[in-house]
């Protein structure tokens, strides 16, 4: 029987099977080392890098002046961001500096009174003791004359006149002490009026420095060193306090990887193993991790709606541990990495055994 085949169709049947042999051969390597993989390392795709992404809010509400920055734009400690127009906040500034110093004027005059006040009670009190000392001889020279009265050797007349001349020192006496213990009181009275001014001087000094707070809060400024997200605001838009007005990463900070493994894989799990970390978008690049933490429950658990198992509808899921990683190196090595990327985990089982 003559051959059928050609030397064309052995030499096609020859490449077909070298190159369905070198396929069997590369899965048979390939399905080798995932197997080998799987077998070494707890792995999951489940994970994403995170960092910490934070609002810049606004602490005082009014027209937006100026924005000093764009998105994605990298920025320093202190640098300036928004301006908002602070002039209402300027006048009430000015309004309660005014109001204190009024308060300041008050308090110099209350002091003067008092001054006023010591030197009239101190005069009070110094004719106080002259009028104690006439009331004293006075006194004496009475008793001495209705003495000689009772002796026959004075007249009625000048034992009333003597009488007299008493009355009238008891009664200067008396009202030099009444004037004395007034001008003690009025003091006393200004005292207390003084510290009702010290009182109000206090509240104002605490009002302007809350009214210098406000100005300052019209300027805003960057937190930390990061890098600008997307922003919500424009100059000339009205914006309340306590409004998000743009968002930064901040670069002060590690990276981190959220990887949420199955409970079956997380036995041997402990804080200080190293992980490998591939990102989606660096396939071929390999970073180093740490884990640093495990979630005290599951994910499902923190949900806004946890499941209830005792509902009687109970269907066994396996659930994920969220498994914290630090993504260790330098960061200008690590920061191509960015917040969000999805990237694989592999931990060692190995170094897990003991």
């Amino acid at each position: 029987m003559k051959n059928k085949y050609t030397v064309t169709d052995r030499l096609i049947t020859r490449i077909t099977g070298f190159i369905a042999g070198l396929i069997v051969i590369v899965m048979m390597v390939w399905g080798g080392y995932t197997l080998w993989g799987y077998f070494i390392y707890e792995q999951t795709n489940d994970a994403q890098v995170q960092e910490y992404v934070n609002p810049i809010i606004s602490r005082a509400g009014g027209f937006v002046e100026t924005v000093q920055f764009e998105e994605n734009q990298h920025v320093t400690k202190g640098d300036t961001l928004f301006i908002i127009d602070s002039r209402e906040y300027i006048l009430q500034q000015k309004q309660t500096e005014a109001s204190l110093q009024k308060e300041q004027a008050q308090l110099r005059v209350l002091d003067s009174k008092i001054e006023t006040l010591t030197k009239t009670a101190s005069a009070y009190g110094a004719q106080v003791n002259s009028n104690k000392a006439k009331l004293w001889k006075e006194q004496l020279d009475f008793d001495r004359y209705e003495k000689l009265f009772q002796e026959e050797s004075a007249t009625k007349q000048k034992v009333e006149e003597m009488q007299a001349i008493l009355d009238v020192n008891s009664n200067n006496y008396q009202a030099a002490r009444d004037n004395h213990d007034a001008s003690l009181l009025s003091i006393e009275d200004i005292k207390v009026e003084r510290s009702v001014v010290l009182s109000e001087i206090s509240r104002l000094k605490s009002l302007l420095d809350r009214h210098k707070l406000d100005v300052s809060y019209t300027v805003i400024v960057a937190p930390y060193n990061g890098r600008m997200g997307r922003r919500t605001i424009e100059a000339g838009q009205m914006i309340d306090v306590g409004e998000p007005l743009a968002f930064i990463v901040n670069d002060d900070t590690d990276k981190w990887v959220v990887a949420n493994y199955k409970e079956t894989q997380v036995a041997n799990m402990r804080i200080g193993d190293t992980v490998k970390v591939f990102a989606d978008a660096y396939p071929s690049q390999e970073f180093k991790g740490t884990i640093i933490s495990l979630s005290p429950a599951t994910g499902s658990s923190f949900s806004l709606l946890p499941p209830d198992n005792s509902t009687g509808n109970y269907v066994k899921i396996v659930q994920r541990i969220p498994v914290r990683i630090r993504i260790d190196g330098k960061r200008s090595e690590i920061d191509i990495l960015k917040v969000g990327m999805n990237v694989n985990v592999f931990t060692s089982k190995k170094q897990n055994r003991g």
